[in-house]
Parts: structure tokens; C-alpha cells; sequence
């Protein structure tokens, strides 16, 4: 507060008319004991000389005048200065006000620690004037002082008056003190959470403290009470109000940063302040280090310390003190947050009630939610409509912990047992990664085989057959998420049908990229493996394994047969194919040969052998469903099957292929079975001589192929447009695709593609 001020004439002619409501005179003793002053300065006050603005405000609302700047000289109104250790609680206060005005005498300021839940009350009271009575609980429960002596130091120390025998009677002339109307005051208990049980009701030595605040919560008294506290006050006879704490925003801790000189826009004050929740003392904490350590450069102290959220000591401190806090108090609630770590809130930011309530092994079905319930109470878990999470700086206190227990493995396989329990059918993309999380438990704990079955195990998907997590990720075009699952494991894994099930994973990623020759030696090594295992394996052993290793072996061979195609290799692709074929008439020829027939078909149509073409795509053509997609045919194969019948010349059987495909595309997540089938459809339209729905096919294509960095297929429809172009008469525009097509496959290393395309242009030399 500032020093000095002093009454206007007008402000004076106010208070000397309420005086005269009053019946006093001009230095009444009475006033002087209402206001807590002396004559002499009331006769100050009247002669307009500059007084303590404190008692300037005491003096008015005795006589019943609340706004005192009414009766100040404007031009000597002090103006507080600024805080700019307080910033972005505006809101907080006006909220708190409204409280207050709203009838709430005790309010609970509720958050976790360092948030500034104290600065807040503090500010509360100066924006009102207010003095106020303060008491602080100490850390540690057995220093916490007698609500008796508490309340006899108030009477005689701040309010003059003679404590009596007992505690009740002490309460009751507090009570008388606190009516007062013309002396409003305010009241900060601070760090309550201390004085709290396991159930947020006072410990045992102290349960007086619920007869204190049930007089500070008297509708009738002339006073407001503010609760700071971690925890969750739950005292039925206590009428409290909660307003629950949150950290700061960012443009908070910009403005803050900038106070200090440091560079607010920097790109990692959003990182920093969203690691630590937006926690007050961590930004106060940070900021001087990096004044007193960086010279001011926040992006040179993120760049060292972003992997040790817990670096400076201080906030350490803070975070292990509620840790041990909780361990004393409620060992369920402290083992659930530590157990809580084994979550990484990433891919996935939140865990559902169902993942949180399954780490409670070993507390009783009915009793779980209340342990979460207690834990969240003490802002230690985030939630929002039963999502649950923690902050990085809790998550990394929590890690810590589980690591030094013995709860490291069982908590990592129950959560890894949870994610792909909670996943039967991917639906979605969100399906796909919260079945994936399971494999990062398993990695933590170093069980690869289990890691690498995470990625194995076979789902439903929406059309009701089977696929492994590895396929729905490449069908939605997430390569990188799972490329780097698969090798993070790969040199891990013993030779056997997991190693080679990843290989071959990793050569159809590859392919579907355009790393042509990189998915020909993974399905290689995958087909080697499983060759390898097939021969070492007795006769007695396991039949499924044995198929499955088959199918290895077959599907490899697929898929280097669809890199030939890639690569135009064409005679080479009809070699390997045909080998696919032969192979499955060992196991259901029915089941599996339609996968390198349609290829086999769309080879034929390329090579000039259309009798062979005919046959093939005829048997498929009558082997198609009303509806639904078995697991032999996919969108991609039906693309291959309309081009056969396009390049045989039957429009109508590809056209109908195409709408076929459209149709399932459409609602497929497989990002290049939608462009494959836009393709298709423009080569149809330019054959039909519809060019502009041809070039708009072509555009939707390449502009999501693009997207995706799909290299073969977005060098193929640049190669498709520019002979739409080239059927059109548009030169130049022909030949700007031309040469892009060229030099994607250039990039492929594919030099048939350049030569095909060579052709096209009508500048092929030999």
C-alpha cells in the first residue's frame, strides 16, 4: 500500500454527513476506536493533511462511507504499482469476487503446488483494501499449532481484546470481533492440506479447527476467509466454497518473460510452459536461471535441460515433497500415481478410467474409484470426462519412483495388457494407435517378442476380415510411426516367423513408399527366414506355425513380384508371380492364388498375351462379391483388375470395376486405394474422351499422393496426367508431367519406368 492521502473538500461534506447519521462529533472516541486510531489524526484527516491510507480507509468505514476513493483527492489516489510476479490471474480474482458477492464467506483455493494458490489470496485482498489475519500451516503435522493459541493470539494482537478461559469463548467474542461492520477483514489459512486426513478432514489432534471454521463461515460476520490447499477440504459441517487453481496460460508466461527481459516469442516458452503445466514457481524458477546461467536465451536452456524436467532443485523439491506427502498419508493413492508413470500421454495423451482403475490390482473392485477419486482431489491427475493424464513433471517423478520399485514389469504388462485388450476392431486411426501402445510397454521392459506381437496380432477391420496392426497403420498411411516401431526391434528379435512377419511388414511400408529396391531386400530377408525356420522344423511340430511361415514365404513374394511392376520389370514380375501362384496350390489355392492372379491378369494385358489376360480376369470378374471384400480381394487388386479389362478394351466391365472400387475407397482408411482408384477412373475418361473430368481425377490424386510421399504411385499419375494432356494437344503441360514422372522414377532407380515414359513422349532413342 502507499504511504499518504488525503480528503477533498467534496469527500469531507460526505463524511461529515454520515458523522451526523452517526450522532458523533468530529473527534469522536468512538469513531477513533471503530477506525483503530487516535484523535489527533482524525483531527488530521479533517484539516486535509495526507494520513496512512490504511487508516484514511478505516476512518470512512466507520461511519459507514465503503468507498473511499469517493472521499480521496483523485490526483493523490495511489496507484499500486504492477506486479510482474503476478500476471494472467485477472480472471481468478474477478472470479473470486463474484463468489464473495455471491454469499461465500470461505473459499478453498484448490491446486497443485507452486501454482500460486498464496500469491492469489494475497492479491485478493489488496484489490479489496483489506488487512488481513494470516495463519500458515506448517510442513510437517506435528508443528502445527493449537487452533486455541491460534485464536487468543488473534484477540489480543489484532483485535485488542482479553482472551478468555476456553476455547469456545474465544470463538464466540472472534465471532462478536468479525460482525463488526464497520471493519471488514479477511483471513488466509495457508496450506491447509498439512492439518488434512486421508478423507480431507481434519487429523485427530486438531479437529478443533472445524469449530473455527465454522464460525468463519457465519453468514452474519463481516469478513472473508481464503483456504489455499493441495487437497481437497471435506468437512460436512463446513460450509465452503472451492475454486480450483489452474496454471497459467501462455500468454501469461509471455508477458512474464518479457518482464525479465527474456525474449517472450521464442518457440520454446510454449514447450516450457505446457511441460510444466503452467506451473507459477516453475516460471519464476526457470526464469531465473535462465537470466543467471543462458544470458537470457530460452531456446539455449530448453535445448539442455527438455530431457530432465526435474533439473533445478527447487522444483524437485516441490514435486518430491508432495510424493512423500501422499505416500504417508494414502500408500493406494501414491502407488496408483507412481504406477500411473508406466503411461507414456503421447500418441495417445489420456488413459481411460477402465486403464487407470486395472493398475489397482490389489485394491478391491469397489474400492478403486475411490482411491482415483482421492488422487485426483489432491490435482496430482488431470482429467476430463473419465480421460485421465499427468503432467510431465508429475509423469517424471512417477517414472522415477516405478523404476526404483518392484511394480516396474507388473505395471507395464498390465497396461500393455489393457490397450490391446480395449482394441477388437480397428475402426479408426485412433484404434490403430492405442492398439500400438501396448508395444511400447513391452519395449520398456525389454520383452521383444511381445513387442513385436503387439505389431503381429491379427484384428478384425471394418469389413470384417482379418489384419495385422502393422497393415492397419500402412493402410492409413501412418509408415513412420510404425516403421520405427519395427526397427527399434528388429535387432532384437531371434530368427524365427516374428523376425520374418516384420521383414516383410517393413518391405510392404517400403513399397507403398516408392523405396522400391528397400522393400525388395526386406521381403527377401523375410522370405529367407522363413525358408530357414520351414527346414529346420521336425514333423511333429506345430502345423500353424508351419502355415504361417508359408504364407511368409508367399506373401514375400507378392510383394517383390508388385516392386517388379513398380519397377516395369514386367517379364521378371510375371516369374515371381507365377511362383506365388504354384506355392498356393500347396496350401487353398482358392484362398490365396486370386492375390497374384490379378496382377498375373494385368501382366498379360501389358505383354500383348490376352488370351491369358482374358481367362484370368473373366475367372476373377465372376468370383466377385455382391458386396464386402473377402480377404483376397483389396482395393488395390480391383484397380489392377480394371486396368486388365481397360487394356483388353472392355470399357463397360472396367467401369464397373472402377465404381466397385470407388465405392469401397471411399469408405477405406488406405489413403493410395482412393488415388489408385481416381487414377483408374481417369484413364477410363480419357479413353471415353472426357478430359476435364479425366484432368480433375488426375489432380485429386496426385495432390493427396503428394501428400503422403507415395513416389511410385504420384510418378504413375503424373505419367497418367500427361498423356491426358498429350491426348488433349497440350504440349507443354504434357510434357511438364513428363519429365516429373521421370524424375521420381529416376529417383526409384526404376530405369524401365524412364524408358516406358521415354516411349510416351514420343523421344525414346536406342
Amino acid at each position: 500500500m502507499a504511504d499518504s492521502v488525503r480528503a477533498s473538500t467534496l469527500g469531507l461534506e460526505i463524511v461529515n454527513e454520515a458523522r451526523k447519521r452517526k450522532g458523533w462529533n468530529k473527534t469522536a472516541q468512538m469513531w477513533c476506536r471503530a477506525a483503530n486510531t487516535s484523535q489527533a489524526t482524525l483531527k488530521r484527516f479533517w484539516a486535509k493533511e495526507p494520513i496512512q491510507r490504511e487508516t484514511f480507509i478505516k476512518i470512512c468505514e466507520a461511519v459507514g462511507v465503503t468507498n473511499w476513493k469517493n472521499i480521496a483527492e483523485h490526483y493523490q489516489i495511489p496507484r499500486t504499482e504492477p506486479d510482474p510476479d503476478f500476471v494472467g490471474r485477472s480472471e481468478a480474482i474477478a472470479q473470486l469476487h463474484n463468489m464473495v458477492k455471491g454469499g461465500a464467506k470461505i473459499i478453498v483455493i484448490q491446486g497443485e503446488g507452486g501454482v500460486g494458490k498464496t500469491k492469489l489470496a494475497r492479491k485478493y485482498f489488496d484489490s479489496l483494501g483489506l488487512t488481513f489475519l494470516e495463519l500458515w500451516m506448517p510442513m510437517e503435522h506435528q508443528n502445527i499449532i493449537s487452533v486455541e493459541s491460534i485464536v487468543e493470539e488473534w484477540l489480543w494482537r489484532d483485535f485488542d481484546e482479553q482472551p478468555g478461559r476456553n476455547l469456545l469463548l474465544n470463538l464466540q467474542r472472534l465471532k462478536r470481533k468479525l460482525r463488526d461492520e464497520t471493519r471488514r477483514i479477511g483471513i488466509l489459512i495457508d496450506n491447509l492440506e498439512t492439518a488434512l486426513d486421508i478423507n480431507g478432514q481434519f487429523i485427530q489432534p486438531h479437529r478443533h479447527y472445524v469449530e473455527l471454521l465454522r464460525v468463519l463461515a457465519d453468514p452474519a460476520i463481516n469478513s472473508v476467509t481464503l483456504i489455499t490447499s493441495r487437497e481437497r477440504l471435506c468437512e460436512a459441517n463446513v460450509d465452503v466454497n472451492f475454486y480450483l487453481l489452474k496454471g497459467l496460460d501462455e500468454s501469461a508466461w509471455r508477458q512474464f518473460f518479457a518482464s525479465r527481459e527474456i525474449n517472450p516469442d521464442c518457440p520454446a516458452l510454449g514447450e516450457i510452459c505446457r511441460a510444466y503445466g503452467g506451473n507459477a514457481k516453475a516460471m519464476r524458477i526457470i526464469s531465473g536461471v535462465i537470466r543467471a546461467d543462458f544470458e537470457c536465451d530460452m531456446d539455449a536452456y530448453w535445448d539442455v535441460t527438455q530431457d530432465d524436467l526435474l533439473i533445478e532443485q527447487e522444483l524437485k523439491n516441490l514435486v518430491i515433497s508432495q510424493f512423500n506427502r501422499l505416500q504417508e498419508i494414502d500408500p493406494e493413492a501414491y502407488r496408483l500415481l507412481c504406477r500411473l508413470g508406466c503411461y507414456r500421454y503421447q500418441d495417445v495423451p489420456w488413459v481411460p478410467i477402465e486403464g487407470v482403475l486395472c493398475l489397482l490390482w490389489d485394491v478391491p473392485e469397489s474400492q478403486r474409484r475411490r482411491v482415483l477419486n482421492r488422487l485426483c482431489t489432491r490435482s496430482l491427475v488431470e482429467s476430463r470426462n473419465e480421460k485421465y493424464w499427468l503432467h510431465p513433471v508429475i509423469l517424471a517423478a512417477a517414472i522415477f519412483r516405478l523404476r526404483l520399485s518392484e511394480e516396474w514389469q507388473t505395471a507395464n504388462r498390465t497396461a500393455a495388457a489393457f490397450w490391446t485388450n480395449s482394441v477388437n476392431t480397428v475402426q479408426g486411426t485412433t484404434d490403430a494407435l492405442r492398439a500400438l501402445e501396448a508395444y511400447y510397454h513391452y519395449v520398456v521392459i525389454e520383452d521383444f517378442e511381445q513387442a513385436a506381437d503387439v505389431i503381429i496380432r491379427q484384428r478384425n477391420n471394418k469389413w470384417g476380415t482379418h489384419e495385422s496392426l502393422g497393415r492397419s497403420f500402412y493402410k492409413r498411411g501412418l509408415l513412420k510411426p510404425m516403421t520405427a516401431a519395427i526397427t527399434d526391434i528388429l535387432n532384437k528379435l531371434n530368427p524365427g516367423y516374428r523376425l520374418a512377419k516384420l521383414y516383410h511388414t517393413l518391405g510392404a511400408m517400403c513399397w507403398l513408399k516408392g523405396d522400391i529396391h528397400q522393400a525388395i531386400g526386406y521381403c527377401k530377408q523375410s522370405r529367407e527366414i522363413a525358408i530357414a525356420c520351414l527346414r529346420a522344423m521336425q514333423q511333429e511340430d506345430d502345423n500353424q506355425t508351419v502355415k504361417k511361415l508359408q504364407l511368409i514365404v508367399i506373401n514375400s513374394l507378392l510383394t517383390i513380384g508388385i516392386c517388379q511392376i513398380g519397377c516395369w520389370e514386367l517379364e521378371e514380375a510375371v516369374n515371381t508371380l507365377t511362383q506365388v501362384v504354384q506355392l498356393c496350390e500347396e496350401l487353398d489355392y482358392e484362398k490365396y492364388a486370386p492375390s497374384a492372379l490379378f496382377y498375373l491378369a494385368f501382366l498379360n494385358s501389358c505383354l500383348g498375351r490376352k488370351q491369358e489376360a482374358s481367362e484370368i480376369a473373366n475367372y476373377l470378374y465372376n468370383r466377385l462379391p455382391e458386396e464386402g471384400l473377402p480377404s483376397w480381394l483389396t482395393e488395390y487388386r480391383l484397380f489392377y483388375l480394371s486396368l486388365t479389362f481397360k487394356n483388353l478394351g472392355e470399357i463397360e466391365k472396367s467401369l464397373k470395376i472402377y465404381k466397385i472400387n470407388l465405392f469401397y475407397a471411399k469408405k477405406s482408411p488406405y489413403p493410395q486405394a482412393k488415388t489408385k482408384a481416381l487414377i483408374g477412373l481417369a484413364q477410363l475418361y480419357r479413353e471415353q474422351e472426357k478430359f476435364k473430368k479425366a484432368v480433375i481425377c488426375h489432380e485429386k490424386a496426385i495432390r493427396v499422393l503428394g501428400e503422403i510421399g507415395a513416389k511410385w504411385d504420384l510418378a504413375e499419375a503424373y505419367f497418367q496426367l500427361a498423356l491426358t494432356y498429350q491426348r488433349m494437344m497440350e504440349v507443354a503441360r504434357s510434357g511438364e508431367n513428363f519429365e516429373k514422372a521421370i524424375a521420381l522414377f529416376n529417383e526409384m532407380q526404376a530405369p524401365k519406368q524412364v524408358e516406358k515414359v521415354q516411349k510416351a513422349m514420343g523421344c525414346f532413342q536406342d
